[in-house]
């Protein structure tokens, strides 16, 4: 037989009971084999009934069979132990501590491949078989293998507990109906079941639109990170050209000043050597008179002598045409104090900019919006010390002390020049960028613009004053109420009219609010846009003497 190439394995040949090689095996009407040991001990434990059925398939026989040996199958055993069995399959068909064991199985166990919610029995592939072929275990209904069947009987009446309690949210047996369940609203299990699975599916739903939500948010945020990587590459390379280009600026600048002072050198050492040539002449003329001088004093002659001295009488007025002149050493101290004021210039201009950028990459935050609080204590949270920056400033404002308070006068202030100054519209900005979460408080006198704004707002012209371009945004205070300004477009505002406006940013999420600030906190306006850059606090003054805006340091 093995020569012909059959390959049975040990399995093929073992009573199902003692999971061990047939012994004496016998062979009953519905065609399972078992030893026979086995198979009266199985039916032993039946007597009583009546009724004797197998243990695989289920069939019942009336009365008790008498059972003969197989001769044929056991032969059959004897000689496959001669020419060979495969082993049985791994361990892995039998049940482990965490597997579901079968239940029909004696002995060691097989593990089960399904559980039935009819029998509340477990079974392994033999088992289950007949829950396929026989007709009335078709109906059956077949699950993944529990090891909590046997929570499904009721434990007070040993029952299978098939309905609902809706009243006390609970599985009972028919038989709780009756008693401790009367009268309650109950269901079929199974109807419950199919309400709560709606549900379910519903709830799923739910989950499945925000899991969608959140992977769309997940995939936003991966654009933004391979944006923000791909902008800070530009900005990094944009910086180097740019401080490439400072580089060469100084290094033509020193190259300059090397020429120049080089220039100065030469002409005041040519200036120098004509001097000295000049004077080594006068010391040679002077020498020569000295030495007429020193002959005619050795002259013995009076007469002689008077008579030569009156006629070099000249030789003893002084020959010296000029001083010497130390303006050299004055120039190129000169020039060592301006390159040095230059130095202090430009560390004062990195030393800020450094500042701004540290400002604005400090400032972390999440990208996704978050909620706008809803008390002042909440504002106070991200609350911001703003000053004003006096190169900013129109000439008509005096900035307080510490430049947090700006006041119009009609006479203009003797400000220096400088490019950031705003020349046609009464305005200042802040001196810090802002970005992330913000709030301030500004405290008005009169008529007055609350605004924020880009620091490459125009600082001249018509299109400079906030709110009258696409880099500024201002919502106007007067007497009579409130104007919102954006990019020309007014928006007429009511509100109550307080002393104080809170103004809330959140860069990120492109939010822009305007509060009136007294016992409660009123919103005005709010803005939802996208800021490409940082912005900087800013106000806009009436020209009337006297009107004022100042930042509140709020805490």
């Amino acid at each position: 037989m093995a020569q012909r190439g059959v390959q049975l394995d040990r399995e093929t040949f073992c009573c199902c009971i003692c999971l061990d090689l047939l012994k004496d095996p016998v062979t009953l009407n519905c065609g399972h084999s078992y030893c026979m040991s086995c198979i009266k001990a199985h039916w032993d434990g039946q007597d009583g009934t009546g009724v004797y059925s197998c243990p695989q398939c289920r069939k019942r026989f009336i009365p008790r069979p008498v059972l003969d040996k197989n001769t044929m199958l056991a032969d059959l055993v004897e000689e496959l132990k001669k020419t060979g069995l495969q082993d049985a399959p791994d361990d892995l068909c039998y049940a482990g501590p965490e597997d579901v064991a079968c239940d029909v199985c004696r002995g060691r166990k097989l593990k089960a491949i399904k559980s039935c919610l009819s029998c509340l029995a477990s079974y392994c592939e033999k088992h289950l078989q007949p829950h396929y072929d026989a007709a009335p275990f078709k109906k059956h209904k077949l699950a993944d293998p529990s090891k909590k069947l046997q929570e499904n009987i009721c434990s007070r009446h040993d029952e299978v507990m098939k309905i609902f309690c809706r009243t006390d949210r609970q599985i009972i047996c028919y038989l709780c109906t009756m008693d401790e369940h009367k009268g309650h609203d109950t269901v079929p299990a199974a109807a419950e079941r199919t309400e709560k699975q709606k549900e379910l599916e519903g709830s799923r739903g739910n989950i499945r639109q925000e899991i969608q939500e959140r992977e769309k948010d997940v995939q936003l945020l991966q654009r933004e990170m391979e944006a923000a990587i791909a902008y800070a590459k530009e900005t990094t390379d944009h910086s180097e050209e740019i401080f490439a280009e400072v580089i060469r600026l100084i290094q033509e600048k020193s190259s300059d000043v090397k020429l120049q002072v080089r220039s100065r050198l030469e002409t005041e050492v040519s200036r120098i050597r004509e001097l000295q040539e000049k004077l080594e002449r006068e010391i040679a003329e002077l020498t020569r008179r000295d030495d007429e001088l020193k002959r005619l004093s050795h002259a013995e002659d009076h007469n002689e002598f008077l008579s030569n001295y009156c006629s070099l009488s000249a030789l003893g007025e002084s020959t010296h045409s000029s001083a010497v002149d130390t303006r050299p050493r004055r120039y190129f101290q000169d020039v060592t104090a301006a390159v040095s004021q230059t130095r202090d210039k430009l560390q004062d201009v990195l030393r800020e900019q450094r500042t701004d950028i540290s400002l604005t990459v400090t400032q972390v935050d999440v990208l996704l919006s978050q909620p706008e609080p809803k008390t002042r204590a909440g504002f106070l949270k991200y609350s911001r010390e703003i000053t004003l920056d006096p190169n900013t400033a129109n000439k008509h404002l005096i900035l307080s002390e510490w430049n947090r308070k700006a006041t119009y006068k009609q006479k203009k202030q003797s400000y220096s020049k400088h490019p950031d100054r705003f020349k046609n519209y009464i305005q200042v900005l802040s001196r810090e960028s802002l970005s992330g979460r913000c709030y301030w408080e500004v405290e008005r006198r009169g008529g007055v613009g609350v605004a924020v704004a880009s620091k490459n707002i125009r600082r001249a012209g018509n299109e400079s004053s906030f709110g009258l371009n696409d880099k500024s945004w201002s919502l106007h205070c007067f007497l009579d109420g409130y104007r919102f300004y954006d990019n020309k477009i007014p928006t007429k505002i009511s509100g109550p009219r307080s002393s104080r406006v809170g103004v809330y940013l959140d860069h990120s999420a492109g939010i822009l609010s305007f509060y009136d600030v007294s016992e409660t906190m009123t919103l005005l306006h709010r803005v939802q846009t996208t800021f490409t850059q940082p912005l900087h606090a800013g106000v806009h003054i009436n020209c009337i003497d006297g009107e004022s805006a100042e930042f509140i340091k709020v805490t």
